[in-house]
């Protein structure tokens, strides 16, 4: 008998496809007659598989402060804690108490498709910024987008406050061979080449954590929330990241610490000019051959 209990969406679905292959190179350069018939393009049914993509409410809480909507976003379902967490962390609501609790919404008013999808966080204090703060007004974000729903330019340009690394950092010769420890990682992506990855490096090269998800700056807050979730420090000597080095990614770097962040892609003006400004290494266009400083 079939459970009615909701299922937990997994990080990726499979699908059918039809697959349209190019016809076969001519091996003869003989001019056709006029009966020859060429051969047409090749199509064929298979089966495919996708990175799931999702939205999650956040909603934030704390003691006086009945949970409310803070953010919505599109993910792909998995360490969904570790991404609310990690929100709060990189966005500044984390108070100095730290977190109560996170975990699933259990509102009765939530539809089944809903169920996974809600992510209540509670504090243990109210958060350091004020309740007009603009985090605490509903937001939402794609999932190519990390800085969605600032309310302001110069909020959205100014430099975190955090402390910053104290620590070693990556060899350029480790640094060149980061992208490559983190896609030895890289399970989802290899199984249906849709996701981003973000992990967290020593200055050795150990690998502390990884995570995935259809958006880069999810994966950068999985990372986080999974170090703040399991007591750690959020800051690393390198946070290495599958894409480009845009600012939002740098933003979250620099606030919790971390030493340097590792690009596969470009960086922007903007994220050269934060991680400049903020005492941050930046590395764009890693590859095993070569990678290229800009901060």
């Amino acid at each position: 008998m079939a459970s009615s209990l909701p299922r937990r969406p997994g990080p990726s679905v499979r699908v059918r496809v039809q697959e349209h292959l190019a016809p076969p190179a001519e091996e003869s350069h003989e001019v056709q007659g006029p009966g020859d018939v060429s051969p047409g393009p090749a199509v064929r049914g298979r089966e495919d598989r996708l990175i799931t993509e999702e939205p999650l409410e956040l909603r934030l809480g704390w003691p006086g402060r009945a949970p409310d909507r803070a953010w919505l976003t599109m993910r792909t379902p998995g360490h969904d804690f570790e991404l609310a967490a990690g929100w709060v962390r990189h966005e500044g609501l984390l108070p100095p108490g730290g977190l109560e609790r996170v975990a699933y919404c259990t509102d009765r008013a939530l539809t089944p498709e809903q169920e996974f999808n809600v992510v209540t966080v509670s504090l243990l204090a109210e958060p350091p910024v004020g309740p007009a703060h603009q985090h605490l007004h509903p937001g939402t974000a794609t999932s190519a987008c990390g800085v969605c729903g600032k309310e302001s330019v110069e909020l959205a340009l100014a430099t975190p406050d955090a402390p910053r690394w104290q620590g070693e950092l990556p060899s350029p010769d480790l640094v060149r061979a980061l992208p490559d420890l983190l896609r030895e990682r890289q399970t989802l992506f290899g199984r249906t080449g849709g996701s981003h990855a973000a992990g967290l490096f020593t200055a050795t090269g150990d690998c502390l954590v990884v995570r995935e998800d259809v958006g880069r700056h999810n994966a950068v807050d999985k990372v986080t929330g999974a170090r703040l979730l399991a007591g750690e420090d959020p800051a690393g000597a390198a946070l290495v990241v599958s894409g480009r080095a845009g600012f939002e990614l740098v933003q979250k770097a620099v606030a919790v610490g971390t030493g340097s962040l590792v690009s596969v892609g470009a960086p922007t003006s903007l994220s050269v000019d934060l991680a400049r400004r903020a005492g941050l290494s930046l590395f764009g266009f890693t590859r095993g051959e070569r990678t290229v400083q800009y901060a």
